[in-house]
């Protein structure tokens, strides 16, 4: 009897471990973020997926930057790849669109009460009476359409594209070049190549499960260069199609081999389960005790943050890189869909503390880059960059690694191409200019001089560091210097950075107020303004900025005054957003702000604003996201902000205490250790924290170093009132 009980009691224990954990899959929102700017999408993908299909409801325009947006109607077909949250267009291959023949003339309209979306799984009933399912594994989407009758259609474009125009009139090719060959009645394969905001080749096999009787070409769009089919079906009693889309970067045989090792069948519910049970793995390495809503958030944003870099290496570990030319990359991972100076900041961190078996690759992939092209990546798609954005901040993603304890790769070399990056002049970085004036003079750029002096800063700051851990005091002493070039910009009379011209002249008339960007307003500034980046050096020299502003008193007095100072008509086309003063938490540039009042005598003033960030600008609902997700990045900062602390210098190490907004949260690291957050007295008025204990002892600086977290351990915050 004895022993027949404890069987019962494990057995018990064992099926709510896994209905508890099998929860965290059912509490991820997938429409978070898809109203508005979070610029998400509801279809499924796995963790560093290569594909993501989901429905396309517009081709183009900013606010369908993953071809989405939820109050949509009408949807053009569904396509097998997208980004989550970006400001810019692309992806979007190959676009199908099942139709029943009889109702053509509502086969584009949604039936929205029919949507669901789910991890790993997405359904809508179009108005012609066909439902769309969809599902994948992390190379190939797998779609199943159930029609009202035995006879359907669907539409295949080749043509289709998320274009990167913001004009429907605009005439702008899509694809440049295409082969696409039918090569029987079930099976299409091919390529087609792009231009929009990287030019890259993508490779496809398409199988459908049961075959088309007739396929007729229908007419091409004004300068397509790729064709658009029509298949006609005879379908089963069931009346259900399926298909599987298996996409490469190298070959067509990559697609092929893609398909036939992760989905060498037909079983679309087995392939739904295997998606959410590997999203399973990931979300548990989180717990924390909250309310159901504030769960369905965390849980939605850890899923965000998960998403992407892609993978994009095939099953035989063949990717092409930078260079067009195909390699084999180690243990078949390279990694693409680098949203780098976003993800630097908080993402990458985070990622080392809950994917530390991705880091390396990571790593790598940024050196093979570098190899092929001789500077390191800034911003990549499908292995290619974009050169979007400004920076080289693939620089402190090693050093912060390198910091970290990560050490499968090369040291040396990665140093060198810090070193190369850093010196070689290539697109948006002028290495001699920037060293002849210790400044980018705004006379001699086209805009952003003071956004790129100070980000250059930081990356210089990080090659000195890394020099210093390699024992190269002559990097070390170069870079140290460059690092401080920012002070140059400094204005004594305004206490700003300003614009100054190849003279030594300010840019007039200044206002800090005005927001710049290249693309809407060029000026000074990326996607921000003075304020907002006056505080970019505070990410490696808070005591520079300190001094400069004539100490703490005056320190405090400037943080106060960011808050506090009214945005006048903030423009989210220029990072204004999600306001508190002059913080815009719609934009990376602020994402560390709010930290600082860390190096205050006020620390409560950081913690009040972070508790208002969380209640006001993220919520479970379409439009609970309120600026970019950035490939994961402003879900880090909310995952991070929950667990009380984040990492104002993202390559140090280390990690600043905020306040926490869960009483308790647990990280399951590898080798079962935990680290454990404890939010001792915690409610809805105790809301602050004055004191931290690391395993029972206080911390005597409010902040804790990566190591101190990845050994396991208890971190507890004393919560009070105000």
């Amino acid at each position: 009897m004895e022993i027949k009980s404890i069987l019962r009691f494990l057995f018990l224990c064992c099926i709510c471990h896994n209905t508890v954990a099998q929860s965290l899959v059912d509490e991820v929102n997938v429409f978070i973020g898809t109203d508005g700017t979070g610029h998400t999408f509801p279809g499924p993908s796995m963790p560093f997926g290569m594909v993501q299909p989901g429905p396309d409801t517009r081709d183009y325009g900013w606010n369908h930057t993953s071809g989405y947006q939820y109050k949509d109607t009408v949807v053009l077909g569904f396509s097998q790849t997208r980004f989550s949250g970006t400001g810019i267009n692309e992806m979007g291959d190959v676009l199908l669109q099942p139709i029943h023949p009889k109702k053509k003339n509502v086969a584009h309209i949604l039936n929205k009460k029919t949507e669901q979306g789910k991890v790993g799984y997405y359904q809508v009933t179009k108005k012609d009476g066909v439902k769309v399912e969809l599902t994948c594994s992390e190379r190939v989407a797998f779609h199943r359409y159930t029609f009202p009758e035995q006879e359907g259609q669907v539409i295949v474009d080749f043509q289709h594209g998320l274009r990167f125009v913001f004009d429907e009139k605009n005439p702008k090719k899509y694809v440049v070049d295409s082969a696409v060959k039918i090569e029987n009645s079930t099976t299409i394969s091919g390529y087609c190549t792009t231009e929009n905001w990287v030019n890259r080749t993508y490779y496809f096999t398409l199988t459908f499960d049961q075959p088309f009787s007739t396929s007729t070409k229908l007419e091409a769009n004004p300068n397509a260069n790729a064709p658009k089919y029509l298949l006609d079906f005879k379908l089963p009693k069931n009346q259900v199609l399926q298909v599987k889309i298996a996409l490469s970067t190298v070959a067509i045989d990559g697609a092929q081999a893609n398909v036939q090792t992760e989905i060498p069948h037909w079983d679309f519910e087995q392939v739904m389960q295997y998606n959410q049970q590997t999203w399973l793995r990931y979300l548990k390495r989180i717990t924390i005790e909250a309310p159901s809503k504030q769960r369905e958030i965390f849980y939605t944003s850890l899923y965000h943050f998960l998403l992407q870099p892609s993978n994009i290496a095939d099953v035989d570990g063949r990717y092409r890189g930078v260079d067009g030319k195909v390699q084999y990359a180690p243990q078949n991972e390279y990694y693409s869909t680098l949203s780098i100076w976003d993800i630097y900041r908080g993402a990458f961190p985070l990622l080392q503390i809950l994917v530390p078996e991705r880091v390396d690759g990571i790593i790598n992939t940024l050196l093979r880059h570098h190899k092929a092209k001789g500077f390191l990546p800034i911003w990549t798609a499908w292995g290619q960059d974009n050169y979007c954005m400004i920076g080289n901040h693939a620089i402190p993603m090693i050093l912060s690694a390198y910091t970290n304890g990560f050490r499968n790769y090369n040291a040396e070399e990665a140093l060198q191409a810090m070193v190369e990056t850093s010196t070689q002049s290539h697109i948006n970085s002028d290495w001699e200019l920037y060293n002849r004036y210790g400044y980018y003079p705004f006379d001699k750029l086209d805009n952003e001089s003071v956004s790129r002096t100070l980000e250059s800063g930081y990356d210089d700051w990080c090659v000195a560091t890394m020099a210093k851990y390699l024992g190269n005091e002559s990097i070390k002493t170069t870079f140290m210097k460059r690092a401080n070039y920012y002070k140059n910009l400094f204005d004594t009379s305004t206490t700003f950075f300003r614009g100054k011209d190849s003279n030594g002249k300010w840019r007039t008339p200044f206002d800090p107020l005005m927001a710049t960007s290249p693309l809407n307003n060029p000026g000074d500034y990326t996607e921000a303004n003075a304020w907002q980046y006056f505080w970019t050096p505070a990410q490696y020299d808070v005591e520079g900025i300190i001094k400069l502003l004539g100490g703490r008193k005056s320190f405090t007095k400037k943080l106060d005054a960011f808050f506090s100072t009214t945005a006048i008509a903030p423009n989210k086309f220029l990072g204004q957003e999600a306001m508190i003063g002059q913080y815009a938490h719609g934009n990376e540039p602020s994402h560390h702000i709010i930290y600082l009042y860390a190096w205050t005598d006020t620390p409560h003033k950081g913690q009040m604003y972070l508790n208002k960030v969380i209640s006001d600008f993220h919520n479970n609902t379409p439009d609970g996201m309120i600026g970019n997700e950035d490939c994961g990045q402003m879900s880090a900062w909310y995952i991070f902000t929950t667990l009380g602390f984040y990492p104002v210098n993202p390559a140090d190490g280390t990690f600043v205490m905020g306040t926490p907004q869960v009483k308790k949260a647990v990280i399951h690291l590898p080798n079962e250790k935990e680290f454990k957050i404890e939010a001792l007295n915690f409610s809805a008025k105790n809301r602050y924290t004055s004191v931290q204990y690391l395993n029972g002892i206080p911390l005597k600086k409010p902040k804790l170093n990566f190591k101190e977290i990845s050994n396991g351990g208890c971190l507890q915050f004393e919560m009070s009132r105000p």
